[in-house]
């Protein structure tokens, strides 16, 4: 499928049919937030198993914080914006989509990297900033913020979100106290090893051991990256950064099969009792 504007410039192997009609009705909604940098088809393979699982999926770009707009990424209005880009969505999806009339308004999230944190916000816990700014060394961007005393913008939790999927949200902001606000079901996946804006795993791992309830925790004996759609051989060569595991040899298609069919088999338990 050309994106024209909305290209990346390599090849993602997105696949699909622009203004191909919607079958069914009463199908949950799947919105999806990207991580810092990212796109909205960087979880094309998940995306495409969810819908074909009989649910309504929706992703953006956050603006301000894409492959090509970057001019809010290392600003504290991210943790505004990126909410509110959400709630955005599902207003537009529930209230003026086309094809709105065939949406059963039981709403799941998915969630990666900063995308992840983007979700927990909307589920309820408030970034534990003073800690970000105990542990902050920048005096740049968000850190040279919070070392003025600039406070961070408030989101509203969704209470439209039924069900989550959260995918290795950095660490900083998020503690036991924080982290217990959240009441609704959800996934929780993490890597082990770590990576850009999530560190060495440790982090990650205090996360999981902090989370309430009963959530239904993975681990990924891998790095930060896996979560992202497996690479075409045009991508892998254009952006080897995001397409390059850890450990050398990781099977990342063999991993999204397994990992895209536990995050359908959870949202249909949560959201879709009747849907095949």
């Amino acid at each position: 499928m050309a994106l024209g504007r909305l290209s990346v410039g390599a090849d993602f192997d997105l696949k699909g049919v622009k203004d191909c009609p919607v079958a069914g009705v009463k199908l949950p909604v799947i919105i999806f937030s990207h991580g810092r940098g990212g796109w909205f088809g960087q979880h094309h393979d998940t995306v495409e198993a969810l819908a074909d699982a009989g649910f309504v999926v929706a992703a953006i770009n956050h603006p301000g914080d894409t492959y090509s707009d970057s001019s809010r990424r290392d600003t504290l209005s991210l943790w505004g914006s990126r909410p509110a880009d959400m709630v955005r969505l599902l207003d537009f999806l529930l209230k003026d989509w086309k094809d709105r009339a065939v949406i059963d308004p039981k709403v799941g999230f998915f969630g990666f990297s900063l995308g992840a944190s983007t979700g927990l916000v909307l589920m309820g816990t408030k970034p534990d900033f003073a800690r970000v700014a105990s542990l902050c060394k920048e005096t740049t961007g968000a850190c040279a913020q919070l070392h003025n005393g600039e406070t961070p913008p408030d989101a509203r939790p969704d209470a439209r979100i039924r069900a989550a999927v959260i995918v290795d949200p950095p660490p900083t902001v998020l503690t036991r106290e924080n982290l217990a606000a959240i009441k609704i079901p959800f996934q929780f996946w993490r890597s082990q090893f770590g990576g850009p804006g999530v560190g060495d795993g440790a982090g990650t791992a205090r996360v999981a051991d902090s989370l309430p309830g009963k959530p239904n925790i993975h681990v990924v004996a891998a790095g930060h990256y896996v979560f992202l759609a497996p690479c075409s051989p045009q991508l892998a060569a254009a952006v080897p950064r995001i397409c390059t595991d850890v450990p050398t040899g990781f099977d990342r298609a063999t991993f999204h099969r397994e990992f895209n069919a536990a995050v359908v088999k959870f949202f249909r338990e949560q959201l879709a009792g009747d849907v095949r």
